[in-house]
């Protein structure tokens, strides 16, 4: 076991504050949706009943949604695009390195990196489809949440009719919340890549080594 933590110990500790926040965060909205209830003189939700609520899941998804777009964008975008000085980049005249070359393929590679056509081409990209994937469930469990949560509240304030998803999407309250997280995680990411340039951290592989120059591109 104690082997096993050293191997998997950041996953282990990021997958850990994961599930200590995501309950401190159901805990915390629980206690802030009774209180709107009883405020509009309604009773107060179970604990369980509240994690199907709109207010939850909305609250949830909206940010797993900007996070895998974050990810998503910054693993593409890096396959093509480069920051002179950055450990982010990949070195600045490098295209295609020499280990994506199916031609050069081990034999402990994985068996689709080996192999041609469709399956070659959904391995060589499958990082980014993975991450945009939950990109793509997030935001549908964001909008679904979403619809939920603001019927709730529009015939909580003003006893309106609710509303369908459609017309969730089409609302300025849908994409409010959503590029106000979008813009924040591009705005890290873009803090990250220029930041590295000039400031360093000893040990990690974000980081350039500690007396490489301004100028190297690339982790090394």
């Amino acid at each position: 076991m104690r082997v096993w933590l050293k191997h998997h110990a950041l996953s282990a500790v990021l997958l850990t504050a994961f599930v200590v926040f995501v309950v401190g965060q159901a805990f915390a909205g629980w206690q802030v949706r009774n209180e709107d209830l009883l405020t509009a003189g309604l009773p107060a939700d179970t604990f369980w009943h509240y994690l199907g609520t709109g207010h939850f899941g909305e609250a949830l998804f909206e940010n797993w949604e900007s996070e895998f777009l974050q990810m998503g964008a910054y693993v593409l975008l890096t396959a093509f695009l480069v920051q002179r000085g950055s450990p982010e980049s990949k070195p600045l005249e490098q295209d295609d390195r020499a280990e994506d070359d199916p031609d050069n393929a081990g034999a402990d590679s994985p068996a689709w990196s080996k192999t041609r056509g469709w399956r070659q081409w959904f391995y060589r990209n499958s990082l980014s489809l993975g991450l945009f994937g939950f990109f793509v469930l997030s935001f549908a469990g964001h909008l679904l949440a979403g619809t939920a949560e603001y019927n709730e509240q529009q015939a909580l304030e003003q006893g309106a009719a609710p509303i369908g998803i459609w017309q969730f999407f089409g609302s300025a309250d849908f994409w409010f919340q959503s590029m106000q997280n979008w813009q924040s995680e591009f705005l890290a990411v873009a803090a990250l890549v220029l930041l590295s340039i000039v400031l360093r951290q000893h040990g990690s592989p974000q980081s350039k080594p500690v007396k490489a120059p301004h100028t190297q591109t690339g982790a090394e």
